[in-house]
């Protein structure tokens, strides 16, 4: 599995309940373009249409040696997943205060999958807080290091 690329601002700014690996329907200039690594998953999201799973707002760079067959690199895209696993996260997002963000984008073999979550809004106080204890975690693991070297 060699991942693409991560959804940083997700993680900071939501909790993540669950997690979801869906297909995603391209063209072959864009899978040139993950190739390469030129995506960028920062402002997107899900929605449901039509019983379709759509990710919005994925930047992936137009290839530079396409032609006819670029499209825009802001275009809706569609996800990949099973009618039963789309409608039961749908059920959650309408019934509480839960979205569907898009938090992974890798290659498993040679296809693109991308990890979506069903992500429910971090207050600011636990952003501090997260930010706080990934401190604490640094500097004990800092320590525990300091102290192994010196035996």
């Amino acid at each position: 599995m060699k991942v693409i690329a991560n959804n940083k601002k997700a993680f900071h700014n939501y909790f993540v309940v669950e997690t979801l690996e869906c297909g995603i329907n391209l063209i072959g200039c864009e899978v040139k373009s993950l190739r390469k690594g030129e995506v960028n998953l920062a402002d997107s999201y899900c929605r449901v249409e039509n019983g379709n799973l759509v990710m919005l707002g994925c930047h992936i760079k137009n290839y530079d040696k396409g032609s006819y067959s670029n499209l825009d690199s802001r275009r809706d895209r569609r996800l990949l997943a099973h009618k039963r696993e789309i409608m039961r996260m749908l059920g959650k997002v309408k019934e509480k205060g839960y979205s569907i963000v898009p938090l992974k984008m890798y290659f498993k073999d040679s296809l693109v999958k991308v990890e979506v979550g069903l992500v429910r809004g971090k207050q600011n106080y636990d952003k501090k807080d997260t930010i706080l204890q990934r401190d604490a975690d640094r500097a004990q693991q800092r320590a525990i290091k300091e102290y192994a070297d010196r035996r």
